[in-house]
This record gives C-alpha cells, structure tokens and sequence, in this order.
C-alpha cells in the first residue's frame, strides 16, 4: 500500500471539502499548541505590540485554549453532520476572530502582522464557510 493510500485511509470522508478544511486546520492549531506549550516565542509573534506581556504562564495558557479548539475542530472534520459539533466548531471560530479582532482593534496588543492576520484570515474563512453551507451539512 502507497504512503497516500495510507494517508487518505485517515481523512473525512464527509461530503464537500468542509471536513478536509477542518482536519488542516486541526493539524494547524495542535503544531501551534506545541509551540505555545514550549516557548514564548509564537506568541510574541501574535501580541507583536505588547511582546512584554508574553510570559511562560500566558504561552502555555493560550497552547491549551488552541488546542482545545483543533480538538473540537478534529470531531467536526470526521462528524461535520452532527448539528452540536458543528455549532461547537462554529464558535470556536468565532472566538477567535474576537479574539485576535479585540486584540488588534481594541486592545491594542497586535498590530498588522502575518502572525495575527493569520488565525484572523483562517478564522473569517471559515465562519463564513460554515454559515452558507450550514443547511449543506447540517439537515434537520
């Protein structure tokens, strides 16, 4: 058996390309968990205007929070039909578009940066994804 036959056994096999998204971006947010698990450094990158207020605690603080999103976004990709994990899926989006939006536009601890525009980007993407073709997957 090929490394891609292998590796397509492990993929959504739901409708769409919607569950494919969710599995990149799960895979996405628990490499960055990692990263925020073991150094201060990603997150100095996301509150690039206040880098002074990165510590140790924070870090690990926000690793957690983003890998509790990616887990739920790993149940949506594989159960993109069940209405509650696709809700749950839903707002865990939503969070974070108000959260990096607040901390761009309120707070003022990031400024414009590709490490904040991404989770912003990643974030209005797939809100708007799930909204439209939420009748799609999602059938009472």
């Amino acid at each position: 058996m090929s490394a891609l036959a292998t590796l397509s056994a492990y993929l959504p096999t739901g409708p769409g390309w919607l569950p494919t998204w969710q599995l990149i971006v799960a895979v996405t947010a628990t490499l960055n968990t990692i990263g925020s698990l073991t150094s201060v450094a990603a997150s100095r990158k996301l509150y690039n205007n206040a880098p002074g207020l990165v510590n140790p605690l924070q870090s690990r603080t926000f690793g957690i929070w983003t890998l509790t999103s990616a887990v739920v976004r790993f149940y949506a990709a594989y159960n993109i039909e069940n209405k509650m994990i696709y809700d749950i899926a839903l707002f865990t989006y939503l969070f974070a578009f108000f959260h990096f939006g607040s901390e761009l536009l309120i707070f003022r601890t990031a400024r414009v940066a590709l490490a904040v525009l991404s989770p912003v980007i990643v974030s209005t993407t797939s809100l708007i994804w799930m909204l439209t073709q939420y009748e799609f997957y999602v059938r009472p």
